[in-house]
């Protein structure tokens, strides 16, 4: 069962390291040393459940609902569009606040709404662990499920807890007003480019 927990963990790093809106917003919060940790946890606990859900038979819902999946898209296409139009603004402004009471203005539970939309607005997340997963995981023995589902769980949580707590320790070389504008230009040129692959695949039907 261990070769099946490793393999869990090598295709759920596969699917999870590509820069995308999940890691470039934990990313940020990290550099800002805003509920970075609570924002890692939010995006673990989330693919935890979408993991599960995909490998324990979720994927037959998107394969029986593509209004589901069209909603999905377009939704996240526009969310991305207005996200990553917010931080090439910022990036272009000559106004990049550094201080510790500009960042207060971000409360909580705007970064918890944020990273909510991030994740579950995002079409590429169901079809990494829905599609992909859960295609892989249904080929597995019962037992074996559970290992696999676990593995790709631990690469999940490593990663994100990884990703944020680097972030913040290399916070004060990338708290600097350009490489602030840098990071914030690089988030929206990914937003942008993830919301133009998703229109362009959503009026392909993602074929």
């Amino acid at each position: 069962m261990f070769s099946v927990y490793f393999q869990g963990i090598a295709l759920g790093m596969a699917l999870i390291l590509p820069l995308g809106p999940q890691n470039a917003f934990v990313m940020n919060q990290g550099v800002r040393r805003q509920y970075h940790l609570m924002t890692a946890g939010l995006c673990s606990l989330s693919d935890i459940l979408l993991i599960c859900a995909g490998v324990f038979g979720g994927s037959a819902l998107l394969n029986q609902s593509p209004l589901l999946l069209n909603l999905v898209t377009w939704g996240g296409v526009a969310f991305l569009l207005w996200y990553g139009w917010g931080a090439l603004r910022t990036a272009l402004s000559g106004n990049i606040a550094l201080d510790s009471a500009s960042a207060v203005q971000q409360s909580r539970w705007r970064i918890i709404a944020t990273m909510m939309a991030v994740t579950w607005l995002n079409p590429h997340v169901y079809l990494d662990t829905f599609v992909v997963l859960g295609s892989l995981g249904g080929q597995l023995p019962a037992a074996a499920r559970y290992w696999f589902a676990l593995g790709t769980i631990s690469a999940s949580v490593v990663w994100f807890f990884g990703l944020a707590l680097l972030a913040s320790w290399l916070s004060p070389l990338l708290r600097t007003r350009n490489a602030q504008r840098v990071i914030n230009l690089l988030v929206g040129l990914v937003m942008w480019f993830i919301a133009f692959r998703l229109a362009q695949q959503g009026m392909m039907g993602f074929n």
